[in-house]
C-alpha cells in the first residue's frame, strides 16, 4: 500500500515574507515522519527560495536547517515555470526541476493533501 501524497504549495516572496519558510519546516517536518509522501511546489516569487544566499531571506534559519532536509528526497523540488528569474537559481546547492504552470491543477489533483502558503 502506498502512502498517502501531500503537496506543500508556496506562493509568497520568502525576501519580504515569514510564510515561505515556514512551508518549508512544514514539509521537512512531515517528511519525516514518512507517514506522507511530500512534494514540494515552488510557484512565482517563492521560486526564490532555492536562491544561493539565504541571508537574503526573511526566517533564514529555516532555510538553512530545513531545505537540506527537504531535498533530500528522492524527488526534486518543483519550481513552477511561472518563476522567471532563473539567473537567481544559478548557485543553488538544491536539485529542483522546472515545472508547467499549466500542469498544476492536474498535480494538485494527484496529491491526497495540499498545504498551500
Amino acid at each position: 500500500m502506498s502512502l498517502p501524497r501531500t503537496l506543500v504549495m508556496i506562493e509568497t516572496d520568502p525576501r519580504t515574507s515569514a510564510r515561505p519558510a515556514e512551508g518549508i519546516r512544514i514539509a521537512a517536518g512531515i517528511g519525516a515522519w514518512k507517514k506522507t509522501d511530500v512534494t514540494l511546489l515552488l510557484r512565482g516569487p517563492a521560486g526564490y527560495s532555492l536562491q544561493e544566499y539565504a541571508d537574503e531571506l526573511v526566517d533564514e534559519d529555516n532555510f538553512t536547517r530545513y531545505l537540506p532536509l527537504v531535498a533530500e528526497s528522492e524527488r526534486p523540488i518543483l519550481v513552477e515555470d511561472s518563476f522567471t528569474d532563473l539567473e537567481a537559481l544559478k548557485g543553488s546547492a538544491f536539485r529542483y526541476e522546472i515545472f508547467p504552470q499549466g500542469k498544476t491543477g492536474e498535480l494538485i489533483a494527484q496529491h491526497d493533501y495540499l498545504i498551500r502558503l
